[in-house]
């Protein structure tokens, strides 16, 4: 489940955001969200332990808290080069509204090693229950050490992952029934794809369905189902079919399907211009369920979408919410004709979002925002930063 460019790219920006700022703390008002504590752990799990990560709001809490599960990759070197780090991005999504997150590594993947415990066997007769039982070990030794972390109200949990991770999460809350448990957020989530082989149509469609119809029988909590249309390893026909197999055994589901989003659409979670769909469903779904879920931007006029300049289409406007989502140094500009551009985590973030503006614009494109400052007033139609005009 590794990326290409893509996904190097999104660890460049992480670096650079690091780098930055020691445990996420460069940005500590309101337009960042909370000050970010970062720390790694190792989880007790009888005769072993679970590497996680624990990225979480500066306090005392309680807060609510998340157990964000990773995906499988197809190989062992895949597996074995697993990480918190790409999942980072996500999870700072959800730490600066308060709340704590914690991101288990399962075994046999990085820094926690040992034997891969959820192979199903082979596609022509795999054993999904067999994998997903011992992949839900590992998450519910996670969400057990959680629950018991003295800033996290236990009554305020959440079951998040992608892809297999995704699975897993919807699996572990219909058959361990966590106490606590008030959602799971599922994106792109299955087993078997493989890209290379048959893009977009997994191996044992049908042996997933089965298992997904008995756990949605059992499972309390709210599920959010949430894909791409371009998804290469599961295509819109087998993730809507998944997402009826499970509803159908009487499951609070609901699902979510996006526009096409890059060359792949599995990873639209993981990538920084991915905030940009997913988090609006996430907003709507939790606060279908009266789940708190706070959006930046009730507090600060830089976090106002609906007060953007020329914001004409959903594109720009969505775009803009994936700049307050980004790294900085990040920037935002826009042009007269309602076109935008955008840059986050680089040291030019600003004369980079203008050359993005510029790029299908027929007016010239000046800055909006800056980090956590507007730059742009009615009364100029240009901003100067930089040491550059960045419009005219």
């Amino acid at each position: 489940m590794h990326k290409g460019t893509a996904g190097l790219r999104q660890f460049l920006w992480l670096c650079l955001w690091l780098a930055g700022a020691a445990s996420f703390g460069a940005y500590a008002d309101e337009t960042f969200g909370p000050r970010l504590v970062q720390e790694d752990v190792r989880i007790p799990a009888g005769r072993y332990t679970i590497a996680a990560t624990i990225l979480r709001p500066d306090g005392a809490g309680p807060y609510g808290a998340v157990v964000l599960n990773h995906g499988t990759p197809g190989s062992a070197t895949g597996r074995a080069r697993e990480s918190s780090e790409l999942l980072l991005h996500s999870a700072a999504v959800f730490a600066r509204r308060g709340y704590v997150v914690v991101m288990p590594l399962r075994r046999g993947f990085g820094a926690t090693g040992g034997e891969f415990a959820e192979d199903p066997g082979t596609c022509a007769n795999p054993d999904y229950r067999k994998g997903e039982s011992a992949a839900s070990d590992d998450v519910m030794a996670a969400y057990e050490y959680t629950r018991a972390l003295p800033y996290v109200d236990g009554k305020r949990m959440i079951l998040a992952g992608q892809s297999a991770g995704g699975i897993v999460s919807m699996y572990t809350a219909g058959t361990r029934n966590p106490e606590g448990l008030i959602a799971v957020l599922s994106f792109a989530a299955g087993r078997g794809g493989n890209p290379d082989f048959r893009p977009g149509v997994p191996c044992a469609i049908e042996p997933v369905a089965k298992l997904l119809e008995s756990v949605g029988k059992t499972v309390k909590a709210p599920v959010l189902l949430h894909y791409a249309e371009n998804d290469l390893y599961f295509n819109a026909q087998t993730s809507r079919l998944w997402y009826e197999r499970f509803a159908a055994g009487g499951a609070r589901a609901e699902y979510v399907l996006q526009p096409a989003f890059g060359r792949d659409g599995h990873y639209m979670f993981s990538e920084v211009l991915g905030v940009r769909y997913w988090l609006p469903a996430v907003e709507q779904f939790l606060g279908k369920h009266g789940i708190p879920f706070e959006r930046l931007d009730a507090k600060n006029p830089l976090q106002q979408v609906e007060h953007l300049p020329q914001a004409r289409t959903d594109a720009c406007r969505g775009l803009y919410r994936a700049f307050l989502e980004a790294p900085g140094p990040r920037a935002y500009a826009f042009s007269g004709d309602g076109r935008c551009g955008f840059a986050g985590g680089l040291p030019d973030a600003a004369e980079v979002a203008v050359r993005e503006c510029r790029i299908n614009a027929k007016e010239p494109c000046a800055l909006y925002a800056v980090d956590e400052q507007v730059v742009w007033s009615p009364d100029r139609k240009g901003t100067i930063y930089a040491g550059g005009t960045a419009g005219k």
